[in-house]
């Protein structure tokens, strides 16, 4: 039952339009690689008065790392930017292994059915390269 939500959250998000555009008035832009495998993603964003008021993505790459950038975008989405470096140390944390409480991970809402990708570790860096990148964005930024 859990294999299939993961699989049809995977399926679903990885096809998803709706963040994969240009963003308009996008403050930050940072590319994110994984040499590794050739995933890369361009992820672009809006912060006003220290809020992501919008996100958006371009890329290429397993259907992972692209389901797991649509599901940042959505969580990142309307943000406070110290909430969204502690949600991506969460995930980021979660993916490692380091925090696998359910009640701790609610926090990430749907991408928190990513955990059990700790178990696949050549899986791990398509999990997080969005989250780097938006770590790395924000610390630019």
């Amino acid at each position: 039952m859990l294999e299939n939500i993961y699989t049809e959250l995977i399926a679903e998000h990885s096809q998803s339009k709706e963040n994969r555009r240009r963003l308009e008035h996008a403050t930050i832009k940072e590319r994110g690689h994984n040499p590794s495998c050739g995933d890369e993603i361009i992820l672009e964003l809006e912060i006003s008065d220290g809020v992501i008021k919008d996100a958006a993505f371009n890329g290429t790459g397993c259907a992972i790392s692209q389901a797991s950038t649509d599901m940042m975008i959505d969580l990142m989405r309307g943000k406070k930017i110290d909430e969204a470096k502690k949600l991506a140390e969460l995930f980021i944390d979660m993916i490692h292994g380091d925090v696998t409480d359910d009640a701790e991970l609610e926090e990430l809402d749907e991408a928190a059915a990513l955990k059990n990708i700790s178990l696949m570790p050549a899986r791990v860096k398509c999990a997080t390269l969005a989250w780097h990148t938006l770590d790395t964005a924000i610390k630019k930024g």
